[in-house]
């Protein structure tokens, strides 16, 4: 018991600190391009409690803790935004829907910046606070990439239907009723079916992984980390 406290307490809370900053960051700019929605009700704030999801904060992230995945993450609530009373809909959509993840990618530099400066005064004698900066480092740069793919209502969705040609961007937009179900599909039943026919059937992990690859080598690159 006291190790499994001893985890989930290295994995919820850089989660929950994640997650809460980068629900933040979209209520705060759409309340700087001319929607207050969120504000008004209370989700431009740092309190977690506020954009905790029961399923999605709490349960999922435990449930890949008990199955031992390679990466834990999760998501809030979604931060309500009315596109219509943006300044300019179409382009403050995609500034909105991006500020989420870039907050995640600033968080993971600040994290690597961190432990790369304990590393190099030799100040690694905490490992509980190793683990959970190094745990911060990853589910960040995580967050960011998951929230990336491109399929509505997650930001990568958004953006896209921003940026594609009308046609193709409706029928995207169509499909954000489904897409936590395309989601949940790809990422637990599509390799579940993969290794019963004897095929890797992991679209989502290859994405996230390959991404995250590449965007963990640059920070630690810049930071100086060594991985």
């Amino acid at each position: 018991m006291q190790q499994f406290i001893y985890i989930a307490s290295i994995w919820i809370i850089p989660v929950l600190i994640s997650i809460t900053m980068h629900e933040a960051a979209h209520g705060y700019a759409a309340n700087l391009l001319g929607d207050d929605t969120a504000k008004k009700l209370g989700r431009v704030t740092l309190n977690p409690l506020k954009h905790i999801d029961r399923f999605g904060t709490v349960i999922l992230p435990l449930l890949l803790i008990v199955m031992k995945s390679p990466f834990v993450f999760g998501w809030a609530k979604p931060v309500p935004v009315k596109f219509y009373r943006l300044k300019n809909p179409l382009r403050d959509m995609i500034i909105v829907a991006i500020a989420g993840p870039v907050t995640n990618v600033v968080l993971a530099f600040v994290a690597a910046s961190i432990l790369s400066t304990m590393h190099n005064f030799a100040l690694l004698d905490n490992p509980w606070l190793v683990r959970t900066l190094a745990n911060f480092f990853f589910i960040n740069i995580i967050l960011a990439v998951f929230n990336m793919i491109p399929i509505p209502p997650l930001d990568g969705g958004r953006v896209a239907v921003g940026l594609l040609p009308q046609p193709l961007s409706y029928q995207l937009a169509r499909l954000e009723r489904y897409g936590f179900f395309i989601i949940i599909t790809a990422l637990f039943v599509l390799p579940l079916i993969g290794k019963k026919i004897g095929i890797t059937l992991e679209p989502i992990h290859w994405f996230i992984q390959s991404v995250s690859s590449f965007l963990i080598s640059i920070i630690a690159f810049i930071t100086g980390l060594q991985i």
